[in-house]
């Protein structure tokens, strides 16, 4: 099994970082909406909590492992 590249894990968490943002923003404007799709927030508040568990993910993946 290969190490993991960090340069690449960096790319892939700043992209689902912004993703995570964009997400956060679209769901605050949908929120104030009077007649907002419960449905479409709920799905994207999932997507967004999918987003957050694969950012820790790919953090906890740049910590080096050390043997005991």
């Amino acid at each position: 099994m290969q190490p993991p590249d960090p340069v690449e894990i960096a790319r892939q968490l700043e992209a689902l970082r912004l993703e995570h943002r964009d997400l956060d923003d679209a769901i605050a404007r949908l929120v104030m909406d009077p007649i907002c799709d419960q449905l479409r927030l709920s799905r994207m508040k999932k997507r967004k909590l999918l987003l957050k568990d694969s950012i820790a993910r790919l953090e906890s993946r740049m910590i080096p492992d050390l043997d005991a």
